[in-house]
């Protein structure tokens, strides 16, 4: 399927700030601020919560893939708006925003993929953390540099600790370095790299690798998979027991072993 392009021609003032293309049973979400390195501003972070609500519900959309125009995906938040209101409430209105945005991705029903062209920093590497799966082009750089600035990281922290072992996690941080797409596949930050003239193939395969699977499996594995991270491993025993004896109950996993034993494709029942 057709995607956005590395980079695009500077788009008119009354474009929007996020562009949303269905085609396929894939949502491919877009920001829209090239110019400004797509950084998260309000209109942006309101946009992706806005987008999220609407494909939550929509049974007919099997993957989301986060895309962005412009030499950037995303440089994190927009330091000018911060800047520009000097406040405490403020801030924290703006970072729990944020973070309801990141969490409203995670209890997608629909797997999320970040496509990474271009560079991720700060608030936009947790962009591409807090996705279920990422793909990035050669050419994309990573880092949470807000230490550089004075600002350390803290929420970007949240999704990255949770994709990569400590040591590296506070590596990132606390040096505010920023690391090749290569050293990220090797820590486990993004799950492949390509030249960028492969990088909606790659994208692609993803997609239709989910899409052709069980709807309803994928959905109960994702939100099954993020609730038991966060468990003991005791608990997170009992609680994956109790999710898979349910599962075997759906109409898809008994069409799916009976295909299975009978050497015939499984015809999904979609919601």
């Amino acid at each position: 399927m057709d995607r956005v392009a590395t980079t695009s021609p500077k788009p008119p003032a009354n474009e929007p700030v996020l562009v949303r293309e269905d085609g396929d049973a894939v949502c491919t979400l877009t920001l829209n601020r090239p110019d400004d390195y797509n950084a998260l501003s309000e209109p942006l972070l309101d946009a992706l919560q806005a987008a999220f609500d609407s494909v939550r519900g929509d049974s007919s959309i099997r993957v989301v893939v986060i895309a962005a125009r412009g030499q950037a995906f995303c440089a994190g938040h927009d330091l000018k708006e911060m800047r520009a209101n000097p406040d405490r409430g403020y801030y924290e209105n703006l970072f729990k925003k944020c973070g309801r945005m990141m969490m409203s991705m995670i209890r997608l029903p629909q797997p999320v993929i970040a496509r990474v062209h271009g560079i991720a920093t700060a608030a936009g590497l947790q962009l591409v953390a807090n996705s279920d799966l990422a793909v990035a082009s050669t050419e994309a750089r990573l880092g949470t540099s807000g230490i550089n600035v004075g600002l350390f990281c803290m929420t970007p922290g949240v999704a990255l600790a949770r994709n990569v072992t400590r040591k590296h996690a506070f590596e990132m941080l606390f040096t505010g370095d920023i690391v090749s797409a290569e050293r990220a596949e090797k820590i486990g930050l993004v799950n492949k790299v390509v030249p960028p003239e492969e990088l909606d193939a790659a994208i692609d395969g993803y997609a239709q690798s989910i899409i052709g699977k069980s709807q309803v499996a994928v959905a109960a594995g994702k939100r099954a998979l993020y609730r038991q991270i966060e468990m003991g491993l005791e608990a997170a025993y009992d609680f994956a027991a109790e999710e898979m004896a349910r599962n075997m109950m759906f109409h898809d996993a008994r069409e799916g072993i009976d295909a299975f034993i009978e050497k015939r494709k499984p015809v999904w029942r979609h919601r």
